[in-house]
């Protein structure tokens, strides 16, 4: 698993002058004109901060959520064509073919590694320091771990046999992007509308990263426990539904 990573993360930078530079250049170059659009343009507040809050303070509350949701997409973007890209594994060697959604999760956790880094440097620069709190971000990360490899099996499954899966997710992740408390925080939100935000399986950890890194609190660990055992299910029932299908992956591919 550790050399299939490896390689799709080497194969993602190949023939480029900057290599894996894009893993930082990427997400700061698109916090840069998130800052510039909401913050300079639209004079967008952090619901909550002082008016006198600096764009530092903005920008990296933007960035929690935007490295969560970056690490969401990419690996959702790739689950659907997992196997399709596979040919050989599927029909020339006995493989493991659901080891295909581990490389998947691990390529993405690269750059949410690296993001999760940028954050914490940002952070210690802003502050002088980090909360002690800062020590349960991994923990808060957790459970997407399970959620993705569930999503990338069923996915993976799914987009084996129907090709149009992969076309349908652009626009859906592009909504889900907005529907996400990304740009601003669950709790600006009406009371009667914060309740469906629990369906949104980044609604927590987004809000969570914020809590321990901003907030200087640590989790709640009641959602975080109702969450967590969401996303055991979702990767229980991708695991179930991957062993059904696959048997038909050579017909196919």
């Amino acid at each position: 698993m550790r050399q299939l990573v490896r390689r799709e993360v080497d194969s993602r930078f190949s023939q480029s002058l900057m290599g894996g530079l894009w893993l930082v250049i990427t997400p700061l170059a698109m916090l840069v004109v998130l800052t510039l659009v909401f913050r300079q343009v639209m004079g967008v507040r952090w619901p909550g901060l002082e008016q006198t809050e600096s764009d530092l303070a903005f920008a990296l509350r933007l960035y929690a959520g935007l490295a969560v949701f970056q690490f969401f997409a990419d690996a959702v973007n790739r689950a659907p064509t997992l196997v399709l890209s596979q040919p050989q594994l599927v029909k020339k060697v006995v493989f493991p073919l659901e080891l295909l959604a581990w490389v998947n999760v691990g390529a993405a956790l690269v750059g949410l590694l690296v993001s999760g880094v940028l954050l914490l440097l940002g952070l210690g620069w802003m502050q002088g320091g980090w909360p002690v709190t800062a020590l349960a971000l991994p923990l808060v990360w957790l459970p997407m771990v399970p959620l993705l490899l569930g999503l990338g099996w069923l996915l993976s499954g799914v987009g084996t046999y129907v090709r149009d899966v992969g076309q349908m997710l652009g626009p859906v992740l592009s909504a889900l992007m907005f529907l996400t408390p990304i740009f601003f925080p669950v709790e600006s939100l009406p009371v009667s509308v914060r309740g469906w935000m629990a369906l949104n399986p980044l609604a927590e950890p987004i809000t969570q990263t914020r809590a321990v890194l901003f907030g200087g609190v640590w989790p709640d660990w009641g959602p975080w426990s109702v969450h967590a055992l969401a996303c055991l299910v979702v990767a229980l029932v991708g695991a179930v539904w991957f062993e059904r299908v696959r048997r038909g992956f050579a017909d196919v591919v």
